[in-house]
């Protein structure tokens, strides 16, 4: 089952959870001080102009001076032209290095997905990652480009302000300061709500992208069983589900712009009425009014913005949360364990192997319990059982995409416990049930079994898949795309090249799962005599559902509930197991 979104946590801060991002921050720190610098002191231009009105309007307006009235208006233009550039200026600053912070962050989620065991990827949900790997992280850019930036910028262009206007006058400087304690209540109010708000429209994003996702490429699912109209409804719910939530984020951030707007707006409308009143009475020149004006004018975009920075704050801090619950999750680690012996050809052996989920709620029975199992040097091993005897999942622990809770699984007297997994996954190669391509080329699937390998080593995995001659029918040979999870190709055709991937780099020791079962029986003939040349060179343990895989192997082991019930040979099996029996004579269920 998919994850559940995670819910915000409300001990954590805002200004907390984005220090999480320095370390990413860290190298591109000079650009972003810089562009920050230099938005400080385009935004503190403005200030300068209602200076310049004040001696335009007490001195040359004042005096009947064209002259002097042109030469403000030059100095007010230079002012606007100086602003201007250096806005362009600190754009130009931010935009190459936050590219590189967004590229970086992005590339490492990547690969720390792709380290993450195969327990996580069964909980949590594809689309959900993907948000993260996206939309999340544009958030995070879009933050450290403006908000970041701006918050500070208009936090230094407010108090410059606000020196100026008690300079100006200190009476109504004061005026305009008494918005300012209900203006952070109401702020801290907002942030705690549009936190809340946030989080659930960026969770519903990770679910609808994973309803799309699953529609697209399960999309002969849904055309062969016509069920468009209930994955559509099934969309138009969690799309009018987030829609409603957008709808609620942008209800929260319409009142705080009403509010932010509207306090400053009535304190500057008493200032005005109370100056008018002073230069009525002579207490205050009439320039020192309008630079008083000009400069509140020029802080109402400082304090206005307050809303919608605030607002984005908050979504990257809610989108960084999001990206560091994926990045703070365990990866597989490599248990320190002490020198491996001088290596002993000893083949598989399981001992007391027992495994159970992560997540099975407790009391349930272990999936696989106290498995004994011995696979000698050079020999195959068929492992045949009923739906759920946790045939898929013994295959699982010898490569350790998933780790055993109990026991051990020596590969030649050595623990795999104690191998690192890269060396593990060198000597053990796994062709899976359900065959997994990628889009690339055909070539490219099959060599992903071993790197370095190249066209010879192609040309026989081809031939022992029996790939060969449907390949060469292609296109372009072994260079055909064969297109998103090789759905261009039949099943047969796709499991083929699977089978292909796994002997390609002649394994120490092979792990297949049912390999053949898509194919038809003169395919699957000509398969296992091929089969069989490369099994002689190998150890190893086949998933078998047909008495005709189950003749690749030496010996047979019958698995049932999670135990071992019988080992022997085929026809050893037959005389002494009722149930082996029974699942070979085809009135059994050989699924997993």
């Amino acid at each position: 089952m998919p994850e559940k979104p995670i819910p915000p946590r409300p001990d954590r801060s805002t200004v907390r959870v984005l220090l999480r991002l320095w370390p990413y921050v860290r190298p591109v720190r000079g650009r972003l001080f810089t562009a920050a610098v230099v938005a400080i002191v385009a935004s503190c231009l403005s200030l300068v102009i209602p200076i310049v009105l004040k001696w335009l309007v007490d001195g040359p307006v004042a005096d009947r001076d064209p002259g002097g009235v042109w030469l403000g208006a030059l100095y007010l233009l230079l002012l606007g032209v100086a602003e201007a550039a250096l806005f362009g200026l600190r754009r130009w600053l931010v935009a190459r290095p936050l590219s590189s912070v967004e590229a970086g962050m992005r590339a490492e989620l990547y690969g720390r997905l792709q380290r993450l065991p195969i327990a996580f990827h069964d909980r949590w949900a594809s689309g959900q990652l993907l948000s993260r790997g996206t939309t999340d992280l544009m958030l995070v850019r879009m933050f450290l480009a403006f908000p970041l930036t701006f918050l500070l910028v208009n936090a230094v262009t407010i108090l410059a302000g606000y020196v100026l206007l008690l300079s100006q006058d200190w009476t109504l400087g004061l005026v305009l300061l008494t918005p300012v304690i209900p203006l952070t209540i109401i702020s801290n109010l907002f942030e705690r709500r549009y936190g809340v708000v946030a989080r659930r429209a960026q969770d519903q994003v990770g679910d609808l992208t994973t309803v799309v996702e699953e529609s697209v490429l399960g999309i002969r699912i849904v055309k062969g069983f016509g069920r468009h109209r209930s994955q559509a409804k099934a969309f138009h719910e969690l799309s009018g589900r987030l829609r409603g939530t957008e709808l609620a984020k942008a209800r929260l951030i319409a009142v705080i712009w009403a509010v932010i707007t509207t306090l400053p707006e009535l304190a500057i409308g008493a200032a005005l009425v109370l100056g008018t009143v002073q230069v009525a009475d002579g207490n205050l020149s009439a320039g020192t009014l309008v630079a008083f004006l000009s400069t509140a004018l020029a802080l109402r975009w400082p304090v206005e913005s307050i809303g919608f920075l605030l607002a984005m704050t908050k979504e990257a801090a809610t989108a960084t949360e999001r990206y560091f619950e994926v990045m703070d999750t365990d990866e597989e680690t490599d248990t320190a364990g002490g020198t491996p012996g001088p290596r002993r050809t000893d083949g598989v052996r399981f001992e007391g192997v027992t495994f159970r989920y992560p997540d099975a709620p407790e009391g349930t029975p272990p999936v696989l319990d106290g498995i004994d199992l011995h696979i000698r040097p050079g020999e195959t091993l068929a492992l045949v059982g009923g739906t759920g005897s946790g045939k898929t999942t013994l295959t699982a622990l010898v490569p350790r995409l998933h780790e055993a809770t109990a026991g051990r699984i020596l590969l030649d007297g050595e623990d795999i416990a104690l191998m690192e997994r890269e060396k593990l996954r060198s000597l053990v190669s796994v062709a899976f049930e359900e065959p997994t391509l990628f889009s690339a080329s055909v070539g490219e699937n099959v060599l992903m079994g071993a790197e370095g390998a190249g066209d010879p080593e192609l040309r026989r995995a081809l031939g022992v898949a029996q790939a060969d001659g449907f390949v060469d029918r292609l296109p372009e040979g072994t260079a055909t795309q064969v297109g998103e999870q090789g759905l261009s190709l039949s099943g047969g055709q796709r499991q083929r090249l699977a089978l292909a991937r796994a002997v390609v780099g002649r394994p120490r020791f092979l792990v297949l799962d049912d390999p053949l079962s898509a194919l038809d029986v003169h395919t699957e003939a000509r398969v296992e005599a091929a089969l069989r040349e490369v099994l002689q060179e190998t150890t190893a343990l086949v998933v078998a559902h047909r008495p005709s895989t189950v003749m690749l192997a030496d010996r047979v082991a019958l698995l049932s509930r999670g135990r071992i019930a019988a080992v022997g040979t085929h026809q050893e099996l037959l005389r002494s197991s009722a149930e082996y029996a029974w699942l070979m004579s085809g009135e059994g269920d050989g699924n997993r």
